[in-house]
């Protein structure tokens, strides 16, 4: 498709656009900081919401430009896709449904993506999408934030290193208690479209953070299930999606996983944590300390690996920003992904790739996020049978 006096050639920060994001949206403001905490977007554009007055008015809080805010994305992705200096990169940041259309539409006019998880609601559309991002040959970037963390990194490139030897278990929990009432009918954005089948998918808590539980696994151990058994339960009376998950998962190769994700665990604020053993050492990991990670090394004291101290390698070091002993935490590694994500951006203008240690979760991931999602929801439905993915 011919673009409207638009450059192949560019310079300076990348364009970022947004679609939802808008009043009221909690991880739409995260989007944003994580884009320009290491200064390498711009933010120009966006459709901020679905009803245009409230995208306008966002839009107008947030200092974009009256004709670069838009009341609908298919107005966003024609228009961007043919101004001169239009968008580079389009954020998409609405409820789970919506992720498709959004994302096909960008791709079709020459528009990288960077898309919160799960990638979509159905295993048919994370493969056709999945297609359209290989034919398109833009970047496309899912943003499970956690392996951003440096000490996520850590432990990724031990275990690729053979540290721990041959991986035996791998353990994730994701757990939470915010909806442990009925908060969808308090008027709570947030839980209201999270409970919705329509906007959230087929899956309640095992879409939300039993994806990012999974996805974490996968990152670490080097490893994806071939099989699983899953219990899915929905505890809230009146509640259309599943509150709490048991997964039982298996490898090849005979290693054993075990995943249990809830958002209706009293005294849990987001308590995800990793361990993974194997038959030299383990490893394990808690989101809400994120700066250390114990490696127990077998027959030897438990050691423990600070983000820039002793024991880091440099998997940790390259995406740390601050000096030992200043935490870092959520929002840098979300903007670790933003900016793993702009290395292949900026490599992508002139034909070429970012450098192998560049490592941000990709459209193939996402499929295997959807995947797992529907391997789940099948198992469970046949009482915990064992499925294959």
């Amino acid at each position: 498709m011919a673009i409207e006096g638009r450059s192949e050639r560019f310079s300076g920060r990348i364009r970022l656009g947004m679609v939802g994001g808008g009043q009221g949206a909690f991880i739409g403001a995260v989007h944003r900081i994580a884009a320009r905490l290491d200064d390498r977007y711009e933010f120009v554009a966006g459709a901020l919401s679905s009803d245009p007055a409230r995208a306008k008015a966002s839009a107008a809080e947030l200092g974009l430009k009256e004709d670069r805010s838009y009341g609908s994305f298919e107005e966003m992705a024609k228009r961007e896709g043919r101004i001169k200096d239009g968008i580079e990169a389009v954020a998409i940041v609405t409820p789970n449904h919506m992720h498709f259309p959004v994302a096909k539409a960008f791709l079709s006019r020459g528009i990288h993506v960077i898309c919160d998880k799960p990638m979509t609601t159905t295993l048919r559309d994370a493969k056709k999408l999945a297609a359209l991002v290989q034919k398109s040959g833009k970047v496309f970037a899912l943003t499970h934030n956690y392996t951003g963390y440096p000490m996520i990194r850590q432990a990724r490139a031990m275990v690729a290193g053979g540290e721990l030897g041959t991986i035996r278990l791998v353990h994730a929990n994701y757990v939470q208690d915010w909806l442990t009432t009925k908060m969808e009918d308090t008027g709570l954005k947030q839980a209201e479209w999270r409970t919705d089948p329509a906007r959230s998918g087929a899956g309640g808590a095992i879409g939300d953070i039993g994806t990012h539980a999974y996805n974490l696994a996968c990152f670490v151990s080097g490893l994806d299930a071939e099989s699983l058994s899953a219990d899915l339960t929905t505890f809230v009376p009146g509640r259309r999606l599943d509150d709490n998950v048991h997964v039982m998962l298996r490898y090849p190769g005979g290693g054993r996983g075990m995943i249990w994700a809830s958002q209706v665990a009293p005294g849990n604020e987001n308590n995800l944590t990793l361990k993974v053993y194997g038959d030299k050492g383990g490893l394990e990991w808690a989101q809400e300390d994120p700066n250390y990670l114990w490696f127990a090394p077998f027959g030897e004291p438990k050691r423990l690996i600070t983000r820039s101290g002793a024991g880091s390698n440099d998997a940790a070091g390259r995406v740390t920003r601050v000096p030992p002993g200043h935490p870092e935490g959520y929002l840098e590694g979300f903007a670790n992904v933003y900016s793993e994500a702009a290395e292949a951006i900026i490599a992508a203008r002139s034909g070429g790739k970012p450098d192998a240690a560049v490592h941000f979760p990709t459209v193939e991931d996402g499929v295997k996020g959807v995947a797992f999602i529907e391997a789940c929801l099948k198992s469970s439905g046949r009482n915990a049978a064992w499925v294959k993915l």
